[in-house]
């Protein structure tokens, strides 16, 4: 019989054996029966004094709750979330113990269903925190939604604010996006037929044209004293002053994105990811590299809480402090990525990983981009995918430039799973290496491809950029009168959608008498055709023929 049945059995101890309590209560019940002279009222016991006991405890908690008092805490220190985590039952105690007592729990449940439920405890505000800006007493948001804030991202005052300034600018900020989101509405029903800008968008574009020329450009001197004494006085405690420095409209531009950083950390605040911005990895001291990081990442709570990560460049392998990182350099034999050499061409080369045979390689990779992406849910399980590493050779060995991940077998022909240029390389044309590389892969494998979704910001600039280079290209070697869609799609490897997209950006797509034609704007081809020529023969192009690569048959 299981033991927690024998708990609830009348005269039963936890261990399967008779009380002695209950047996000496039993054999009174007996003779009292047969003698009829004994009342009720005597029959006392160490279970019925329990059961009192827990009676008037009960009433007590439930008196507490009417006025709104805290109840007592449980031996682990947390409240209790209902009176069932209460200590008012016992091993030993008898059947009519255990419905007493669940007739009170029923009782006080009863009571307590008609008061709201308290808010979770990683969403109430910790209120022995503090801002670490000096002078902060932590009210406001940089949001203007929020009461108040414990991190530098989130505070009005480093940021030159005061809290009321950042709700007057959140109000004008909704409002904005409100016009925006109904003037999208009423055009989505005819996106495809209106290719050419509305006569709203152009008056806008000339207004953001006409404030950023009428901009001064440079500080007056008057500007430049107040920003040095700024400097001065506060250090790297504030932000720097930002005024005049750029027209009006982009330093708006970068106080939404601002808003809008701060909001999504708050959100991961909100949700248990991040505590206070005290557990996530603000910097890590990568090869010659110290890199400031975009995200938080899962790494162990141990390491996420020094604020500061060191990470080997070759093994990725992360310490905790300089010194285990430089004993580890003496030991460490990587000097490159592991798996195969699929692409050398100068000093840039291309591994192929493979996620299932390198499987803490691929995680501390994984973990490390984490530190700058934002749309990045896959850590662990790596097994599925494979991931290709650029890197640049010196003489000390094979330098992480970016990768890109995809998975071996994709029923939505995904050729880039999640892809990433470390920041010590970018804008210097690693990325859309990386997006060239990927399209290469697909070319042999004779299959159109497209990333996966969501991009990032930044990934969805350069792959913009990509797609505009290639039709642009194929637009320029193009000698025929009439262009398929279809035709580009399977020369160049990019997915149908992908090209109807950029032709539509580019506005080369017109509806006209039912059919969508496609415009060859010569403007944007002799535009794109200068930038080549002043290009030059730059090394950062995909040679083809560098490629040492079959796709992979199976796994």
């Amino acid at each position: 019989m299981p033991r927690r049945r024998q708990r609830h059995m009348a005269g039963s101890g936890s261990d399967g054996t008779e009380d002695s309590d209950s047996s000496a209560e039993r054999e009174q019940t007996n003779s009292s029966e047969s003698e009829g002279t004994v009342p009720k009222r005597q029959r006392l016991t160490r279970a019925s004094t329990r059961l009192s006991q827990s009676s008037q405890d009960t009433q007590e908690l439930k008196r507490a709750v009417d006025h709104d008092e805290s109840p007592p805490l449980t031996p682990t220190g947390n409240a209790p979330s209902s009176e069932s985590e209460l200590d008012i039952s016992s091993p030993n105690a008898s059947h009519d113990e255990s419905q007493a007592k669940d007739q009170a729990n029923r009782d006080s449940d009863k009571d307590l269903s008609h008061r709201p439920k308290r808010r979770r405890c990683h969403e109430t505000y910790n209120f022995n925190m503090k801002c670490p800006t000096p002078g902060c007493n932590s009210l406001g948001h940089l949001t203007g939604k929020h009461e108040r804030h414990f991190a530098v991202s989130g505070c009005p005052l480093y940021h030159n604010l005061s809290a009321d300034e950042c709700k007057v600018k959140a109000i004008s900020r909704e409002k904005q996006e409100e016009e925006v989101k109904a003037q999208e509405d009423s055009n989505s029903r005819h996106a495809t037929r209106h290719q050419t800008p509305t006569p709203k968008q152009i008056r806008y574009k000339e207004q953001v044209a006409e404030i950023r020329k009428g901009r001064n450009s440079g500080l007056q001197k008057e500007q430049k004293e107040k920003h040095v004494e700024h400097r001065q006085t506060h250090g790297n405690t504030r932000e720097p002053l930002l005024e005049n420095i750029t027209s009006e409209y982009d330093l708006e531009l970068f106080r939404k994105a601002q808003a809008r950083a701060s909001e999504d950390l708050e959100k991961l605040r909100i949700q248990g990811q991040i505590t206070e911005g005290s557990n996530m990895i603000k910097t890590i001291l990568f090869g010659r590299y110290e890199l400031d990081t975009w995200y938080h990442s899962p790494y162990p709570e141990e390491y996420a809480r020094l604020g500061r990560l060191y990470v080997c460049e070759f093994c990725l392998k992360y310490m905790k402090s300089q010194t285990i990182l430089r004993r580890h350099m003496a030991k460490c034999v990587w000097k490159h990525p592991p798996g195969d050499e699929v692409y050398r061409k100068g000093s840039i080369s291309v591994f192929e990983v493979d996620g299932k045979k390198n499987k803490i390689y691929c995680q501390n990779l994984c973990l490390l981009a984490k530190l700058f992406l934002d749309h990045k849910t896959l850590y662990y399980d790596v097994e599925p995918f494979l991931f290709y590493v650029m890197t640049e050779a010196d003489n000390t060995g094979c330098h992480l430039v970016g990768y890109f991940s995809k998975e071996k077998n994709s029923f939505l022909n995904y050729n880039v799973s999640c892809i990433l240029t470390m920041p010590q390389y970018m804008r210097q044309g690693f990325g859309k290496m990386l997006i060239d590389f990927s399209y290469l892969l697909s070319k042999v494998e004779e299959k159109v491809g497209s990333p996966e979704r969501p991009l990032s910001d930044l990934g969805l600039i350069s792959y913009r950029s990509y797609w505009k280079e290639v039709l642009l290209r194929y637009m320029y070697n193009f000698q025929g009168k009439e262009i398929s869609i279809k035709e580009i799609s399977q020369e160049t490897a990019v997915n149908p959608v992908d090209i109807v997209s950029t032709l539509q950006s580019l506005q080369m797509l017109k509806y006209w008498k039912g059919k969508h034609l496609v415009l060859k704007r010569q403007d944007l081809i002799d535009e794109w055709k200068a930038k080549e020529i002043k290009r030059g023969n730059s090394n950062k192009t995909i040679d083809p023929s560098s490629l040492k690569w079959t796709p992979p048959k199976g796994t």
